[in-house]
């Protein structure tokens, strides 16, 4: 079954080398507990290489995803009619709006080592979040996602 043209489901998992750096700490803490003998050794090697492990697999289970007719990115659970047309971010772009460019107020799913990002608008007077900023490694399909959404999406009372 081939999903809509109004589905995406994107994870920003960490890259690779973030892995080895995990496995790296684990053997630093067996280092430090070297000199407890062999036992606290290899807690240390398990304990730390798992405590950094699950640190690195938490940031990297970001999720962007458009489902029915709703934007999620991590907390945020925004339907595609409260969101204006989404711009697709190239590095120099995404690199300004995090930066210099940003608002205090805006939602920002934000990995570092994702160089692309999409910028939408949120249109809902009611929210007080400008913009929301999705670090997105597919900027192209998340944003066919979106309008998808939003052109499937039930006209509501005009207002």
């Amino acid at each position: 079954m081939q999903p809509s043209p109004a589905h995406h489901d994107e994870h920003l998992t960490a890259p690779r080398s973030w892995w080895g750096v995990a496995a790296l700490t684990g053997l630093a803490c067996a280092l430090m507990l070297l000199p407890l003998g062999g036992l606290a050794l290899l807690a240390g090697l398990v304990g730390g290489g798992a405590l950094a492990g699950a640190l690195v697999s938490s940031y990297g289970s970001a999720r962007v995803r458009v489902v029915n007719g709703v934007l999620a990115a991590g907390d945020a659970r925004i339907p595609a009619t409260a969101l204006g047309e989404p711009e697709v971010l190239d590095a120099e772009e995404a690199r300004a709006w995090r930066t210099y460019k940003a608002d205090a107020r805006a939602f920002m799913l934000l990995r570092g080592y994702v160089p692309t990002a999409v910028r939408v608008e949120v249109t809902d007077p009611a929210d007080p979040t400008p913009y929301v900023y999705l670090s997105t490694r597919e900027p192209q399909a998340l944003v066919a996602a979106l309008r998808a959404a939003k052109a499937a999406a039930p006209a509501g009372p005009a207002g």
